[in-house]
């Protein structure tokens, strides 16, 4: 947005939905042709949501963190390994209820991958699409209410725009109606989630992981 833009800039393209990273009102001013490309990277987020997924219930990351302090230990390595390696298991998914805040080009994927992992798949979207709703497989729970996804749902994840109206979607309020426990991934925008709340709420073990690729302070 504070980019000075050339006079030979013609176009801007997005690949992906979202343009909130694009100066609108500069780029109409200036004739400045602005256009998007929804569901182009969709099965890209939709992996990396299953990603999320396996590394918010597994310690992945932190065994791994573990075992390379082990690098030294020679022959008692694989010992040590056997040993402490209980201290990074996690639930299995399999089983779980995930909660699908959005079903556009992004959200029908993560949905529908989902299923093929033997989840409870309910999704929430009030503003489906025909197309959506027959790519979507038959077994989502579609509800009309978002508080029922916070209710009921022992993972949420969020694939909506960033409008006035889903910023902090995720808001104390919300995680308040949330379960114990509740695992919450967010790589759609990161003005989505109150990270103060979410800072809190982790803290105090209200949400057991948060995964996003969205940085701020309270988060790191």
């Amino acid at each position: 947005h504070d980019m000075e833009l050339p006079e030979s800039l013609r176009a801007v393209a997005r690949a992906g939905a979202g343009v909130n990273n694009i100066p609108l009102d500069k780029c109409s001013e200036k004739g400045i042709v602005v256009f998007n490309t929804p569901g182009a990277n969709a099965n890209a987020v939709k992996e990396l949501v299953i990603c999320s997924l396996l590394l918010s219930s597994r310690k992945v990351v932190q065994g791994i963190n573990w075992a390379k302090t082990l690098k030294d230990e020679g022959d008692q390595a694989a010992s040590l390994v056997e040993k402490g390696k209980s201290n990074f298991v996690g639930p299995e998914i399999y089983g779980k209820t995930l909660g699908v805040v959005g079903l556009g080009a992004i959200g029908v994927k993560v949905a529908n991958a989902a299923v093929g992992l033997d989840m409870e798949v309910w999704g929430y979207d009030p503003y489906l699409s025909v197309d959506g709703a027959l790519k979507l497989d038959r077994s989502v729970k579609h509800v009309t209410e978002l508080d029922e996804i916070f209710a009921n749902c022992d993972y949420i994840t969020i694939h909506v725009p960033l409008t006035p109206d889903t910023k902090n979607t995720i808001s104390a309020e919300a995680i308040e109606k949330m379960k114990d426990g509740v695992r919450v991934i967010n790589l759609a925008r990161g003005e989505l989630v109150d990270t103060k709340a979410m800072a809190k709420a982790l803290e105090s073990g209200k949400v057991a992981a948060y995964v996003s690729d969205f940085a701020s302070d309270e988060i790191l």
